[in-house]
């Protein structure tokens, strides 16, 4: 599943080069772009004064982006620290839908244009396929272990926030040339101030398609046959230390001259594969993978705090049950033996 809570399955993926418009504010998208965006959330109460008049609500909005009288509402700002903290703004229900609609075809528009390596936000990608790929990746370039090779590891400064609007409108023009559609696009888009919110299901894809730039100028600029990238965090593996740490000024110059943006220069990191590569919270070894030091802490610390909250009576058994299958989810995919046992060790008491 997708973030957002978008199915592959779901998807509307007919031929979209008519009338795209149309498409996205049809009473079908609409509707089941309500269905996505509402699973799992019926207990909220905004979510439930909006079902309350559904229908309404609906043609409603039906009407507003027929008739271009649609306007974006203001978002609600809180801060949410997984792990680190973070800035969410959260847009209205009517407005969350539409981005779902929005989302729903223009998803599959662009997806088929992005590298295979790209592991954010995208239909059957994700973390453990980021990792797992990595992995295969380093099997290749050592010959199975047997010599050392290197990863230049990157992040952007800064990257949601440094997204340059009219850059992104223009690479989104490219690809989509139904005016409607692009109308309705840089609504969404000069909804924020500046840059993207963290929040909007839109942001996912319009950070894919910006950052598509950075994949198809490694992958065909600078040849680097083994380049991973999820959302801003990207990878890239070699046999020599010194051609990686070449490439960075090269990588840094094409980020600020084409995308406004540049590397974090705290988070540029050469490392040998048998030190472990750090990534997606795993760090890959050349027999085994195990959690990020930080992940394992983070986990340990929840756990704490759930156990607690269940002997206060403040969630519920399945609750706490449903958390621990959480954890273990993310530990089944690594070396994690002596963290489980940590683990029971925390909750035999219960």
């Amino acid at each position: 599943m997708l973030g957002g809570g978008i199915d592959s399955h779901k998807l509307n993926i007919k031929n979209q080069n008519i009338n795209i418009f149309e498409e996205i504010i049809s009473l079908e998208n609409l509707f089941l772009a309500w269905k996505e965006f509402s699973h799992g959330k019926k207990n909220k109460s905004d979510i439930q004064q909006f079902e309350f008049n559904l229908e309404d609500n609906i043609f409603q909005l039906h009407r507003e982006l027929k008739l271009k009288f649609y306007r974006h509402s203001h978002y609600t700002a809180f801060n949410v620290c997984d792990p680190k903290l973070r800035r969410i703004h959260k847009a209205t229900v009517k407005d969350r839908i539409l981005h779902h609609a929005v989302f729903r075809i223009l998803y599959p528009i662009f997806d088929k244009n992005f590298i295979f390596d790209s592991y954010s936000c995208r239909i059957e990608k994700g973390t453990h396929r980021g990792v797992l790929r990595l992995e295969e990746f380093c099997r290749k370039l050592n010959g199975n272990n047997h010599k050392n090779i290197f990863a230049l590891k990157c992040d952007i400064k800064k990257f949601f926030d440094s997204i340059d609007q009219g850059i992104l409108l223009k690479l989104i023009e490219k690809k989509i040339k139904d005016k409607n559609t692009i109308w309705l696009v840089k609504k969404i888009i000069k909804s924020f101030p500046i840059g993207l919110p963290l929040g909007n299901v839109t942001s996912q894809l319009f950070a894919n398609i910006y950052l598509n730039e950075l994949d198809q100028f490694a992958k065909h600029k600078l040849k680097s046959k083994y380049y991973l990238r999820y959302c801003d965090d990207f990878l890239i593996l070699g046999k020599d230390s010194e051609y990686l740490q070449s490439l960075i000024p090269i990588i840094d110059d094409f980020l600020q001259r084409n995308l406004k943006l540049i590397l974090h220069p705290d988070k540029i990191i050469i490392r040998k594969y048998r030190q472990g590569i750090d990534f997606l919270g795993y760090v890959a070894l050349p027999y085994h993978k195990v959690l990020r030091m930080k992940t394992k802490k983070r986990i340990i610390k929840k756990i704490i705090l759930k156990k607690r909250e269940l002997k206060n009576r403040l969630i519920s058994k399945k609750s706490f049950d449903q958390s621990l299958q959480s954890y273990y989810g993310v530990l089944k995919h690594c070396k994690g033996q002596g963290i489980k046992k940590k683990i029971y060790r925390l909750i035999r008491g219960i």
